[in-house]
């Protein structure tokens, strides 16, 4: 099959979004002296996580605002724990939005990779990610040279994996579905959601998953598995 677009994910698939997140927060909770109120970094880590997973479902849904799913995952730990606390929940919620865009970290070969197919492949960014951080974070980690669009779910109202998502991209890019590809780590949200249109798909195994409702157009378990796909 010959590819002339090549839609990638950000979070986990170019920029390592769980490292570079996991490190802003425990910057932050040193910072405010959490300890003060859990018994471990990963015991705060574990209850943010939980919230968080299920507030971007809400959040997907429709069923809460932007400024609510912020409000709220910041807020929840603290309430876990018994701590009634906005004031601070807010200023820890600033500095780690201040603090994440900076961060550099990028998946194992993102850069080669990203070199070797920049000269035979338009590159765009498709991602659920807020505007604000994104573009930042591609400049921090120097990436943001390669694509020459950023799709974004704010761009729409809609995040992956709904077909509007996707044809909003396509027609934004002017790439036609049988010449493109999606590559990223989130099998509900980038692989269901191409598949759902018709679209190539490229599945990046980064937690060693192993049970699937249909078979990728391809399984990679590295980002350099695509200089021998592409």
């Amino acid at each position: 099959m010959k590819y002339r677009n090549l839609f990638f994910d950000l979070d986990d698939t170019i920029w390592a979004f769980s490292r570079n997140a996991r490190d802003t927060f425990e910057e932050v909770y040193r910072k405010y002296s959490f300890e003060r109120y859990f018994d471990s970094f990963d015991h705060y880590y574990t209850i943010y996580q939980q919230r968080n997973t299920e507030l971007w479902i809400e959040y997907g849904e429709g069923k809460i605002t932007k400024d609510e799913l912020n409000r709220q995952r910041f807020s929840y730990p603290l309430q876990a724990v018994g701590v009634e606390d906005e004031t601070l929940a807010e200023k820890f919620s600033e500095d780690f939005f201040a603090i994440i865009p900076t961060k550099s970290g990028l998946m194992p070969y993102a850069k080669e990779v990203l070199e070797y197919l920049v000269p035979k492949y338009n590159l765009y960014i498709l991602s659920n990610g807020f505007r604000e951080l994104q573009s930042r974070k591609m400049r921090s980690a120097g990436v943001d040279i390669y694509f020459k669009k950023v799709i974004l779910s704010e761009d729409l109202g809609v995040l992956k994996p709904w077909p509007e998502i996707f044809n909003f991209a396509l027609s934004a890019t002017q790439s036609e579905l049988r010449e493109s590809l999606m590559i990223g780590d989130s099998w509900e949200a980038d692989i269901t959601g191409a598949h759902g249109i018709g679209m190539h798909q490229a599945f990046y195994n980064v937690t060693g998953r192993t049970s699937f409702p249909f078979q990728p157009t391809y399984h990679i378990y590295s980002l350099k598995d695509l200089i021998d796909l592409l």
